[in-house]
């Protein structure tokens, strides 16, 4: 189960960067922020990830 969400968290993170760099050649704040939500969206769901992963098996 962790490769795939690996997986679209680079694929999320890459996506950001690309945001990132039009921000930056078209000097616009919002695709800046952009950028910046979806990349601590890939941080939180690796989080969450591992919060849960480590609940469960307290669990089972």
């Amino acid at each position: 189960m962790l490769i795939p969400i690996l997986i679209f968290d680079v694929a999320l993170v890459a996506w950001s960067l690309h945001l990132m760099e039009a921000a930056i050649k078209q000097q616009e704040f919002s695709l800046m922020l952009a950028g910046t939500l979806v990349s601590l969206a890939a941080a939180a769901m690796m989080v969450v990830y591992f919060l849960m992963n480590h609940c469960l098996t307290y669990l089972i």
